[in-house]
């Protein structure tokens, strides 16, 4: 068994990319509203994720990484040892397997959103997104109850989170040109009143 490497401090960091409540404010209100795509022809293989980033690292290990506390990895880049904070529902993990990689927007969302033009290369640059807020490492339950919802159907537990993931999700929807519906709009909107900056 090859020996594992710290690869992160004592505390987990953030996703990059999340405004202040300002930016995210002015984000919302430049987004297109519009009635929601279908799904038809939506296949979550059109939005290659997981892949390579750096060595024999690949997105998800990336963000296991990055999100995580005191994360060993092994020479396959698999962690080996760490904990990880769902900033959801609050809950702490030591097993990886107990962990997903949540893409704030859901893929099939932004399908609906105005992906389904995009090239097959600009959907697999959205699904592995680590230069904005899109991807948050999460408890596993959770990101599947979640699903592909949008925030007019879904929300966290957590509502001390919830300012957070407005501006990571508004973010995300104004960095890659997406459109988002009415209630969609209102649900954020909710969020980001609730935050204090």
């Amino acid at each position: 068994m090859a020996a594992s490497v710290l690869v992160a401090g004592p505390a987990a960091a953030a996703p990059p990319g999340i405004p202040s409540k300002a930016t995210a404010q002015s984000n919302l209100n430049a987004l297109t509203v519009a009635t929601e795509g279908s799904t038809s022809g939506y296949n979550r293989d059109l939005f290659p994720h997981w892949t390579t980033v750096s060595g024999a690292c690949n997105t998800r290990e990336t963000v296991l990484r990055r999100d995580g506390s005191g994360v060993s990895v092994d020479s396959a880049c698999y962690p080996t040892s760490g904990s990880w904070y769902s900033p959801y529902d609050g809950a702490t993990w030591s097993n990886p397997a107990d962990v997903d990689i949540d893409h704030i927007v859901p893929l099939a969302e932004a399908w609906r959103s105005g992906a389904n033009s995009w090239t097959t290369a600009r959907r697999q640059s959205f699904a592995n997104d680590l230069s904005g807020p899109q991807l948050i490492a999460v408890t596993d339950d959770v990101n599947q109850s979640k699903g592909d919802q949008d925030p007019s159907t879904w929300m966290p537990s957590r509502t001390a989170y919830r300012c957070t993931y407005a501006k990571m999700w508004v973010a995300t929807k104004y960095n890659w040109g997406l459109r988002l519906q009415s209630a969609e709009k209102s649900a954020l909107q909710g969020m980001l009143n609730t935050c204090s900056s």
